[in-house]
């Protein structure tokens, strides 16, 4: 490849990075699919990545406080192949966490050490902390370029806010890049405890009790089951009130289960009416558990009229306790197995009709009589299902709605099309699992 063509490749890449990205923008405030993290994600070489990125010890050691002294220690990217190579450094903080942070929450700056002069700032989505940094002067997509066999090196600094949530001990920052830049195994992360605020860190735990049917009977196969779901708290204060999701299950060829879930409120039965992903949300619970007579929520779970259950038939009901109704990861989560069954229709045995005998009329002119019988019949009228009942076979369970967590954090959104791109970050809470 001549110098000319390999330079036009490069360019070409670079301007589909940043095409991809804006347009992932566009497309995630626009309410569409995101772009999977693999479209940002070309190397501009056309050759296979080979950064390594380094991370140095952190000066001064020891845990970090709330509101109290920064740290600092170097990242050095490393590109030990023969061609020069880009890179878009991208940090993820607590990756993986229920704890949900605000930008707020941690003190992040870099400057550059042996690299071009360097900008920073912080995003969030969906409860998650991420910091981004590229070249002075230019929008937030513009990458590094590691010369070959060389190396770049900055010095980053990170602190605690003073409101970072007392109820996690660490805080993890995991180094990648917004594109497929990184050799297999070239990520970092680094670790800083954090000195609890006061005691221990907050924990929780949760279970299901199951009281029978509403009505007290003791019939496994009732329409509507009442339980209890018990807290268990430990620790300090969580940093916020606890959010509880209640999703039920039901065999896959139940089309409509029409469920109906209440919860107990100041001594009465409240009805609790289901989201759009067909899942219900109890009031939240206090992150100190002050003020509420009892941990626990009394529940009661029933089939609706228009149920298509039309025989007992086996529920799942887990409930999933969360920091961040938008962060839909559990700090706690417990499940229990009951039955539920159409209400039961009265039936009666039909009446037989007798038999009769009937002489006809003697046919004139004849002496010989004839007797004839009629043929006894009787009809059964059949119990019909609900309406839209009819039994299939049964399959896997099926949850009756999906948990979403497709929050969008739309300010940052905005910037970033306004800069021209760098999307690679959004929805980075529903791929952070996956490696650069």
């Amino acid at each position: 490849m001549s110098a000319r063509t390999a330079a036009t490749a490069a360019v070409t890449t670079r301007r589909t990075f940043r095409t991809a990205a804006a347009t992932a923008v566009v497309a995630a405030v626009a309410g569409t699919v995101l772009l999977p993290l693999s479209a940002y994600a070309a190397p501009a070489t056309g050759v296979a990545p080979a950064l390594r990125i380094e991370l140095g010890a952190p000066v001064p050691s020891g845990p970090l406080t709330r509101g109290g002294a920064t740290e600092s220690f170097d990242l050095t990217v490393t590109n030990p192949s023969d061609k020069a190579a880009p890179f878009h450094p991208w940090l993820l903080g607590n990756l993986g966490s229920p704890v949900a942070l605000k930008k707020t929450d941690v003190v992040f700056k870099v400057d550059e050490i042996n690299a071009p002069d360097t900008a920073s700032f912080i995003g969030q989505q969906d409860g998650g902390w991420q910091g981004l940094f590229y070249p002075a002067g230019k929008d937030a997509s513009a990458g590094f370029e590691v010369p070959a066999g060389g190396k770049l090196k900055w010095k980053v600094t990170v602190g605690l806010g003073k409101g970072y949530p007392v109820n996690s001990n660490a805080f993890e920052l995991r180094a990648r890049t917004l594109g497929k830049e990184l050799a297999p195994g070239g990520d970092a992360s680094i670790e800083f405890k954090a000195a609890p605020a006061t005691g221990p860190a907050a924990k929780l735990s949760t279970h299901f009790e199951n009281n029978g049917s509403c009505d007290g009977a003791n019939d496994d196969e009732t329409r509507c089951k009442q339980l209890m779901l018990w807290y268990r708290h430990e620790g300090v204060a969580f940093s916020s009130d606890l959010v509880t999701r209640l999703t039920v299950k039901f065999p896959g060829d139940v089309k409509n289960p029409d469920t109906q879930v209440r919860v107990m409120v100041d001594g009465k039965w409240t009805d609790v009416h289901p989201d759009r992903n067909g899942d219900f949300m109890l009031p939240n619970m206090p992150k100190d558990f002050d003020g509420v007579s009892a941990d626990t929520f009394a529940l009661q779970v029933k089939l609706g009229p228009k149920t298509q259950v039309t025989r007992p038939t086996l529920v799942t009901l887990q409930a999933g306790v969360a920091l961040d109704e938008k962060k839909v990861e559990y700090i706690s989560t417990t499940a229990t197995d009951f039955k539920l069954a159409p209400a039961k229709q009265a039936t009666s045995k039909p009446e037989q009709p007798k038999t009769e005998q009937s002489k006809p009329a003697k046919p004139a002119g004849s002496t010989t009589t004839q007797v004839s019988q009629t043929a006894s019949s009787s009809t059964v009228t059949p119990v019909t299902a609900p309406a839209g009942g009819t039994p299939q076979a049964s399959g896997s369970l099926a949850h009756t709605g999906s948990d979403s967590n497709t929050g969008l954090y739309a300010g940052l959104a905005a910037v970033l099309v306004a800069l021209g791109g760098a999307a690679a970050w959004l929805g980075a809470r529903r791929r952070g699992a996956a490696r650069a």
